[in-house]
């Protein structure tokens, strides 16, 4: 099975820990070059070492999405080395102190949410789609949560219903309509691009809180980067399932 998808590359961003390694490591399994995009030099070659131990093919590559000169040079080395991008996935992601509810949240730590979780995924999206789209049959998969679904959060039966992170929560809708719009901008590509509940997964971000391990949470973001060419795109999905927008 894992050969049929060799020769194909791969970047996660914020792929030094958490979720984001365990799709490396994951999709590396699947004899896949992974791209490991990370912020940090140091925790970046760490993550790549670990990997490399166990066999898979990876390399560290710089990225901050905050940082338009990573990413562009980014963008360059993936275009000179590879000359494609099979899968892209927007994994990097921030909870800011200082978020909250909207009567009280303060501005900054929603803009510095805003910043990363979305504009930050937006330009590492335009930046790498050229190199998707030499792709034979790209995809892009954005890891959102459910805490962007509008549904869900209109809903007070929902066991979530009582974090209202305005800049988190806000950062993650719009990534949801990024992916719609995207989809439909791409129609008629082979490119499929689809948004990721990963669930409460044990990770830094939430303390090490959540109820899912990281292989758990890791699971529906690689079969998105895995879809058939007949799959759908513009959808957003959980394991076992589709997610409400």
């Amino acid at each position: 099975m894992a050969l049929k998808h060799k020769g194909k590359i791969a970047l996660i961003t914020g792929a030094n820990k958490g979720i984001g390694f365990e799709v490396a490591r994951q999709l590396g399994a699947e004899d896949i070059t992974v791209l490991l995009g990370a912020r940090n030099s140091h925790l970046g070659e760490i993550a790549e070492a670990k990997l490399k131990a166990n066999g898979i093919d990876t390399h560290f590559i710089e990225l901050d999405v905050t940082k338009p000169e990573t990413i562009t040079k980014a963008a360059e080395e993936i275009r000179v080395q590879h000359g494609k991008l099979d899968i892209l996935v927007n994994n990097a992601g921030v909870l800011v102190k200082g978020d909250g509810p909207p009567s009280v949240a303060d501005p900054e730590a929603v803009r510095q949410a805003l910043e990363v979780n979305f504009f930050g995924v937006l330009s590492v999206t335009q930046a790498m789609l050229p190199l998707v789209r030499n792709a034979p049959s790209g995809r892009i998969v954005m890891v959102s949560s459910g805490l962007g679904s509008l549904t869900w959060n209109a809903d007070p039966n929902w066991p979530f219903a009582g974090f209202k992170s305005l800049g988190y929560n806000g950062s993650k809708a719009i990534l949801n309509m990024l992916t719609v719009q995207l989809a439909w901008e791409l129609r008629d590509t082979t490119i499929k691009v689809n948004t990721v509940n990963p669930g409460y997964t044990a990770t830094d971000m939430n303390g090490n809180s959540g109820t899912q391990t990281v292989e758990e949470g890791a699971e529906e973001t690689v079969r998105q980067c895995l879809v058939p060419d007949d799959a759908p795109t513009g959808g957003f999905y959980q394991t076992g399932g589709v997610v409400p927008w």
